[in-house]
């Protein structure tokens, strides 16, 4: 898949664990961790806004397109 996701960057950066991030954002875990391993095939919108607001960053900084793992 082309997209990335760099959500355990993210955390990492912000010192912030899987569970932290669950609470906070309301997310199971089992969610959080099919997002975070680039399993998800999709994230709404309010999810994706919901984690943003947490961990203080944009959608970019989480979500990456590259073209070369097509």
């Amino acid at each position: 898949m082309a997209i990335i996701v760099n959500l355990d960057v993210m955390m990492a950066r912000r010192k912030m664990s899987l569970n932290e991030l669950s609470d906070k954002v309301g997310l199971t875990l089992s969610n959080l961790s099919i997002l975070k391993t680039g399993k998800a095939k999709a994230i709404r919108f309010s999810t994706l806004e919901a984690i943003c607001k947490t961990l203080d960053c944009q959608p970019g900084d989480i979500l990456e397109y590259n073209a070369d793992r097509l």
